[in-house]
């Protein structure tokens, strides 16, 4: 499926060396599904937690791509409200993961100007990650350049649940008459107010599904999927995205 779905762009690739297509429109933001780290654990005979740690590296690694493109906004799905579902010590090792990227990584984030967020929910979350995260994001406040953004404790239909109740209140209360309800009142309602829809949608290890992320805002994303585990997603890889996403026409539903 995969190998059909890569034919129907044919367009040569870029030569290893040439950089004109740096030169095109880069999407302004970027949304990522990191798949694939169990598996890739279980084929090299590790335990699940391996390969959450190796993908914590290319967290890293993806994020700097991005920086060098000049992407403006990068969301990462790190943690579902479906995740809580798992193995309570591959819950308790990934809730463990943000303290430990960001005391590594937190002072190159702030080389690179980049600015650290959360989207997601901060109930149940323990108090260590909250602490880690919302240490980086007041550090990184003043930074100007890439927006990292974490879908921490995230699920979508959640996002929208809870965004219509707060619109009903306020239909309830007087303070937004039905008749003049518009896409805009959801938009700043949602989890991701403040931040553009993503141009780009990247989804790792060969499934071929959403997974209860940004269902709203990736209405009219365009959609990469690749076999490719997440642990060995390389820079070149998401390069290979990002040439894939200028060789679109983006039609919003017109001609």
């Amino acid at each position: 499926m995969i190998k059909r779905f890569k034919e129907w762009f044919a367009k040569p690739l870029p030569k290893d060396g040439e950089a004109s297509w740096l030169t095109e429109q880069v999407p302004r933001h970027v949304a990522i599904i990191m798949d694939g780290n169990g598996r890739w654990a279980k084929s090299r005979g590790l335990p699940r937690i391996a390969g959450h740690h190796s993908g914590m590296k290319t967290v890293k690694r993806v994020t700097m791509a991005a920086n060098r493109l000049g992407i403006s906004y990068l969301t990462l799905y790190a943690f579902s409200t479906e995740n809580w579902k798992r193995p309570k010590t591959e819950v308790d090792f990934l809730m463990k993961l943000p303290q430990e990227f960001l005391s590594i990584e937190l002072d190159d984030l702030m080389k690179n100007n980049v600015q650290v967020r959360m989207m997601g929910y901060r109930e149940g979350l323990p108090d260590y990650t909250l602490e880690a995260v919302e240490e980086a994001i007041s550090k990184t406040a003043g930074n100007t350049g890439l927006v990292l953004n974490f879908a921490l404790n995230y699920g979508s239909r959640k996002e929208m649940i809870d965004a219509i109740r707060k619109l009903g209140i306020d239909m309830k209360e007087g303070r937004l008459d039905p008749q003049l309800l518009e896409e805009a009142h959801l938009d700043a309602s949602l989890l991701s107010n403040g931040l553009p829809d993503p141009d780009l949608l990247i989804r790792t290890s060969g499934e071929l599904r959403l997974s209860n992320f940004m269902l709203w805002q990736l209405a009219y994303s365009e959609l990469w999927f690749t076999d490719v585990y997440w642990p060995e997603f390389s820079d070149d890889h998401f390069y290979e995205a990002i040439r894939e996403y200028q060789r679109r026409a983006r039609r919003y539903g017109g001609l």
